[in-house]
């Protein structure tokens, strides 16, 4: 896979990454959900707060929003699974009368 540089501005730094050239545009939405939410974080200003903690707060919600997605996921996996049971069941069921 061709790898291209890129740089990428997060909260007001700039970073110099070598990636994957298909992942460019994952990288910069990634850039701009971060930002916007690093700036709708900091529209709070906290007292003594530095821009490393603002970051904290942000990096929070990213991982928040990581692992409800990833449970919501696994409760439709379970829901599938019996789906697919309750399927079976049925397919049986229908043998049996046929």
């Amino acid at each position: 896979m061709a790898k291209q540089a890129i740089t990428l501005k997060i909260a007001g730094k700039s970073f110099s990454l070598d990636i994957e050239s298909e992942k460019e545009e994952i990288y910069r939405l990634a850039e701009r959900e971060l930002n916007n939410f690093f700036a709708q974080i900091k529209q709070n200003p906290r007292k003594n707060w530095t821009d490393q903690d603002y970051l904290s707060v942000t990096a929070l919600q990213f991982a928040i929003a990581n692992v409800a997605l990833r449970q919501s996921r696994e409760v439709g996996s379970d829901d599938l699974k019996k789906l697919t049971e309750l399927d079976a069941e049925l397919d049986s069921y229908l043998n049996t009368l046929g």
